[in-house]
């Protein structure tokens, strides 16, 4: 299984943004799906990652990370094997490489090649 996003690019601060991701196969072996980012500067491996929400993939329950669920809407489509990330109001320190994740019930942490997400003041 691949993941592809999409979505990503310049924004103003202040407008909207939404990131789509999205799995090259159907499968029903997922607990989670979701949606890390770093920031410029930050280390480039996982350490440097942090959570912006992820979506419990059995009942729907979403996770924010930092407080972003006054901001940021994550949602799914289940068909598709998709998760989007809906970025309203995006502030300037959001600017970073938004990462979507899948983790699989067999095949464990899947890695999307990340998107960058740019917000100017």
């Amino acid at each position: 299984v691949q993941l592809e996003e999409s979505g990503g690019g310049l924004v103003q601060a202040g407008g909207s943004l939404r990131l789509s991701c999205a799995a090259s196969e159907r499968t029903n072996q997922i607990q989670d799906m979701g949606w890390f980012r770093q920031a410029p500067g930050k280390e480039r491996d996982f350490v440097g990652r942090k959570l912006v929400a992820r979506i419990h993939w059995s009942d729907g329950s979403a996770h924010y990370g930092d407080s972003l669920g006054g901001r940021f809407t994550i949602s799914r489509d289940n068909d598709k094997t998709a998760v989007y990330l809906q970025m309203n109001n995006p502030k300037p320190e959001d600017t970073a490489v938004y990462f979507c994740y899948l983790d699989s019930t067999v095949r464990g942490r899947i890695w999307g090649q990340g998107t960058q997400v740019t917000v100017a003041s």
